[in-house]
């Protein structure tokens, strides 16, 4: 059986969890937590990380950090995990879906000046698999509209765009460190605070909207309820398991990297000859090896993919469906069509890849796939 996605065991991870116990401290905000965030300052270049304990706290943060509230509307891709919106939904924003760009299937920054209106508050640029966004049309907009930007960097940890990491170029950026994602603490995340005024808040929010951290720092002789917050604070097991991926990142990008370079030239002829195409990446865009995925010529050619690779112990899945196609959203909003995004999401697979895949299950993945469509 080769899945879709298997943790790896480094070798480190229960000494860490052992030396966060002989500490004597297990809650949120210890060592590894502190090594952690430190890293990814450094590695990154935001002004400030905090961890939480998944990507969706951090977009939910990043929606309180940036004043939405009722009645606001925040642009946002439809081809995107559910947090994306929904983090804005829960403070009584309305989400404005974005179509998807055919190549990259980003949000389509062409599109984005239209959909702001006088009620937009912030627009949320989702780097899928790792690859960068339009980002100068976005940046523009914005600032001309006066809008903030929040990234939500799920899948681009250590991906970058002219240089800067993903995540980094908005106000706010939000990471994921899911099982499924490069580097990993199970459930987890972090938020990128870009914006030096965001950061004393950002601190307070994450803390059940307490100064408590500044009374730890022995900035306060107590800690008070000063703000709205809830409780988006990792615990030390978490971050001890975090530390030992975060150590070995280079190798991890690396290996993923390869992994990925692996699949194109083993699928080079079936791109040539449109029978399938796989990931762009252009807007000067360095991607981090998240995700490897073909686009198929029809929905139903897409299904029999995974059905006959699934017949040989390969687990392969499609993505998202689109959120305006759900119930939850026509029943409240509306129906919409968003052409790019209807069409892509019915014809997406997505192949295993993760640290720990092994060449010859890659070749065996790789063979199952051109063997579908009758190559050797």
């Amino acid at each position: 059986m080769i899945p879709f996605n298997r943790q790896t065991l480094y070798g480190p991870e229960l000494d860490c969890i052992r030396e966060a116990y002989e500490r004597g401290r297990t809650c949120g905000d210890g060592e590894f937590g502190r090594r952690c965030e430190a890293f990814i300052e450094r590695r990154l270049g935001c002004r400030k990380a905090l961890l939480t304990p998944s990507g969706t706290a951090a977009l939910e943060m990043a929606a309180v950090l940036a004043g939405v509230g009722p009645g606001d509307e925040v642009v946002v891709p439809s081809y995107t995990f559910v947090s994306t919106a929904n983090a804005f939904v829960l403070r009584g924003a309305r989400p404005v879906f974005c179509d998807v760009r055919p190549d990259t299937l980003c949000m389509d920054e062409s599109l984005v000046d239209a959909l702001v209106g006088p009620r937009t508050r912030a627009v949320v640029p989702v780097h899928y698999a790792g690859v960068a966004c339009g980002m100068d049309s976005i940046l523009d907009v914005a600032a001309r509209r006066g809008l903030v930007v929040i990234e939500d960097a799920a899948q681009a940890f250590d991906a970058r765009w002219r240089g800067r990491a993903l995540g980094t170029i908005g106000a706010i950026g939000c990471l994921s460190f899911h099982e499924t994602k490069n580097v990993s603490m199970g459930e987890g995340g972090a938020i990128l605070l870009n914006d030096e005024s965001l950061v004393e808040r950002a601190e307070i929010v994450r803390e059940k909207g307490t100064d408590r951290s500044r009374f730890f720092r022995g900035q306060v002789d107590k800690y008070r309820w000063v703000d709205v917050g809830s409780s988006w604070l990792p615990s030390e097991i978490s971050a001890a398991v975090l530390w030992v991926q975060l150590e070995r990142a280079d190798a991890i990008r690396e290996r993923r990297l390869a992994l990925v370079a692996a699949y194109r030239e083993a699928f080079a002829d079936l791109e040539a000859d449109g029978t399938v195409r796989l990931p762009v990446t252009p807007f000067q865009a360095d991607p981090n090896g998240h995700m490897m995925y073909l686009l198929l010529r029809t929905e139903a050619e897409r299904d029999r993919l995974i059905a006959h690779l699934g017949s040989r112990g390969i687990t392969a899945v499609f993505h998202y469906v689109p959120l305006h196609e759900s119930a939850f959203c026509r029943e409240r909003w509306g129906a919409m069509s968003l052409p790019v995004t209807e069409s892509v999401s019915r014809r997406l697979v997505r192949l295993p890849l993760f640290h720990g895949l092994t060449d010859p299950e890659q070749r065996e993945v790789a063979g199952a796939v051109r063997g579908f469509f009758g190559r050797s």
